[in-house]
């Protein structure tokens, strides 16, 4: 990037900016909109207005000679010399804020709600029924089902703190730790079980029992075809809805069958309202990831519920 000094002479890169200090309350907005992959978040998480922080951006551009940011219509993207700052100043940044009181500590009163969101599905069925020993330590949890991508999107732009994620994000903006591994299982209840029987080929034998799925495009049940009997599935769903409580009710019911992770469905399966019908030595797995902005949080509690999280996730 290249700009024009008071005495008209240009200003032709990197060296341009040898031994001038840097303004900390730049390299604060910088390492904002670094962690929330936009301006506008960025700007709100430091209480600014967006123009003040596209200008000191700029601003800060201008005396290190380097962009720092591209600009999309989805926000920005970090530029590589933007990882390489950020990684110089993120913990001094971080210490200090801490230092100076940081959002959270004892002297401002309580922390700021930790924002949390995943699928719905894991949330009921895993996460929720443990955040009990966190509330009574004083946490406030503020909890957001959905689809990964989206959540994604939102905790780039300063909306989430932690997103459990079906995947691992790609790029290089958000930090991703394995969390959880689900199993997934092929079920039907009882009634078309034993009409089912135990055949040679079961794949071909469900291709006249109705399929139940989460949605039209059958992920989960494609991938499952795909890994355990090693073909494609072409056919449609008798039912399909994006909840996969409402696929399991479905299927309890007689509906026909379906892929499920085991967590969701085990206690069907030991009731005996759903029957397991087939049980392959190498079952598909998916990993589960949680998903946190690079560097530490102002908020202590966002560390507290990530670890408590990656402890817990051993017994889902």
């Amino acid at each position: 990037m290249r700009d024009r000094n008071t005495n008209g002479s240009e200003d032709t890169g990197p060296g341009a900016a040898v031994g001038a200090p840097l303004d900390l309350n730049l390299l604060r907005t910088f390492l904002s909109v670094y962690r929330t992959g936009s301006f506008t978040a960025g700007a709100r998480l430091l209480g600014l207005s967006q123009p003040t922080v596209t200008t000191q951006i700029r601003t800060l551009e201008r005396q290190l000679g380097r962009e720092l940011f591209e600009r999309g219509a989805r926000g920005v993207t970090p530029a590589p010399y933007a990882d390489e700052l950020a990684a110089r100043i993120v913990q001094p940044l971080d210490s200090l804020a801490a230092v100076a009181g940081a959002s959270g500590s004892a002297e401002d009163g309580p922390a700021e709600p930790v924002h949390l969101a995943g699928p719905a599905e894991l949330l009921s069925r895993c996460v929720l029924p443990g955040l009990a020993p966190l509330v009574d330590q004083g946490v406030r949890l503020r909890i957001t089902p959905g689809l990964t991508e989206p959540l994604l999107d939102d905790l780039r732009a300063g909306r989430h703190d932690l997103v459990i994620a079906t995947y691992r994000p790609r790029g290089r903006t958000l930090t991703a730790l394995p969390l959880n591994d689900e199993e997934f299982v092929l079920v039907a209840a009882p009634a078309w079980a034993r009409r089912i029987g135990a055949p040679e080929h079961l794949a071909a034998a469900l291709h006249g029992v109705p399929l139940v799925a989460y949605a039209e495009d059958l992920p989960i049940v494609r991938r499952y075809w795909r890994h355990v009997f090693g073909r494609r599935l072409v056919r449609q769903p008798a039912l399909t809805m994006p909840d996969l409580n409402g696929v399991k009710a479905a299927v309890v019911g007689g509906t026909g069958f379906t892929v499920l992770p085991r967590y969701l469905c085990a206690e069907e399966l030991t009731s005996g309202a759903l029957t397991l019908l087939h049980d392959p030595a190498d079952p598909p797995i998916n990993t589960g990831f949680l998903v946190q902005r690079p560097g530490t949080s102002g908020n202590p509690h966002v560390t507290l519920v990530r670890d408590h999280l990656l402890q817990a996730a051993g017994d889902w």
